[in-house]
């Protein structure tokens, strides 16, 4: 061990740590060590939904604040065990194993977000996502969103895990039976934007210009799609707080919410107490979208 870097070894695999003591977070006082220690410990619960996805990691080389770039191409000098997958022109990671992540982590990749379909079968999402984000900064109309929303999918017998973005929204997860081209859930999604958003025009707005928006929430139903992402759930986030995205339980979705509730300080506890709220969309089983498809064809909606 030495003051510019530290041998790990995870899983027989031999990791170097550069310049350990180096702050990534300088307002929450984390340096990369304590982010490597604390990425180890999420491992468990960040690895079961990112496994076998396409991987776009956000790279802070100074920390978070300071200048960062995507990476979706895995980098030449990987070790062999860092799985990848080509789809199209990329070679993407595939953030399969503890190794991996900190190996990723040591590089400064302070955020991972993840493909909705799993390598191989690029055409069927495993879940439908409806990303909330607020035009203002009054996160008490996206919680209300989000509960409208909820009672929707309760109209249409589904039901979804809800997460905070970590950042400044929400995003609802629904397990599907991964046998759904892109093209119907797309179908799915718009239409229950559309109709939360013909009922409460006040409130929702499919507008994707922020300026065109003025106070409502964004209901963003297109983020959902072949080559997009979104943060994975328990996915530090490159905030001064380092906030963590975090699933909440639905009787948490009130006032008191918000999305940079819990962050590597403080979700640890949280996981003690709560344990993993992700399960449902991890374990399965997904639901059958048939019965909606079929009234949408029926009604030509």
């Amino acid at each position: 061990m030495g003051d510019s870097y530290r041998l790990v070894r995870i899983e027989d695999a031999e990791i170097k740590i550069s310049n350990p003591h180096k702050l990534l977070f300088p307002k929450a006082g984390i340096t990369k060590w304590d982010f490597i220690l604390a990425c180890t410990r999420l491992a468990p619960l960040l690895l079961p939904y990112c496994k076998n996805r396409l991987l776009t990691t956000i790279r802070y080389p100074d920390g978070a604040g300071q200048p960062s770039f995507y990476q979706k191409n895995a980098p030449h000098h990987r070790p062999d065990w860092v799985q990848t997958e080509r789809e199209g022109e990329i070679e993407y990671i595939l953030l399969n194993n503890t190794p991996t992540l900190i190996w990723l982590a040591n590089l400064a990749c302070l955020e991972f977000h993840v493909s909705f379909h799993t390598a191989n079968h690029p055409d069927y999402p495993t879940e439908l996502v409806m990303d909330l984000d607020p035009s203002v900064d009054d996160f008490s109309r996206v919680v209300e969103v989000a509960l409208l929303t909820r009672q929707v999918l309760h109209q249409m017998n589904l039901d979804g895990v809800i997460k905070t973005s970590g950042a400044s929204g929400l995003q609802i997860y629904v397990p599907i039976e991964p046998r759904y081209r892109y093209e119907q859930t797309r179908k799915v999604n718009h239409f229950i934007a559309r109709y939360l958003a013909e009922r409460h025009p006040s409130l929702i707005t499919l507008e994707r210009k922020v300026h065109h928006r003025g106070d409502k929430v964004y209901f963003d139903y297109l983020q959902h799609w072949r080559n997009k992402t979104l943060v994975a759930p328990y996915s530090p986030r490159a905030t001064p707080e380092a906030t963590v995205s975090t699933p909440v339980g639905w009787e948490e979705v009130n006032e008191s919410l918000s999305p940079k509730q819990w962050t590597l300080e403080t979700i640890f506890d949280r996981l003690k107490q709560r344990g993993d709220l992700f399960e449902p969309v991890t374990r399965g089983p997904g639901y059958r979208l048939d019965p909606i498809l079929q009234f949408m064809d029926r009604h030509r909606l």
